[in-house]
């Protein structure tokens, strides 16, 4: 939890995917790739495993896969549960930048 909170307190916008191994065809993976390559240095992407971190998927009630969650600055901006498209997920981003 305390790595958690130096994460997300950064002043660029941070992208998360809670997401499960539980599924073997991953479509976020590539999206995610894309959603990094596109936004470069600006903002952070990255992707944390619901069962090897239950109490934060807890903690901040992640009960679909995948969810995204968008913070700046520690503060939430933005969450949606289900799968999005890597230009959704940029426009969304970009926002905070």
């Amino acid at each position: 939890m305390t790595k958690f909170g130096e994460i997300i307190s950064t002043n660029k916008p941070v992208l998360i995917d809670f997401y499960s191994d539980w599924n073997e065809f991953e479509p976020s993976l590539d999206t995610l790739r894309d959603v990094a390559a596109a936004l470069g240095d600006k903002a952070k992407v990255i992707k944390i495993d619901i069962k090897k971190n239950e109490i934060l998927a807890g903690a901040l009630r992640v009960k679909g896969n995948p969810t995204f969650i968008i913070y700046k600055g520690g503060e939430m901006k933005w969450r949606q549960t289900g799968e999005q498209d890597a230009n959704t997920l940029i426009g969304l981003v970009q926002q905070y930048v």
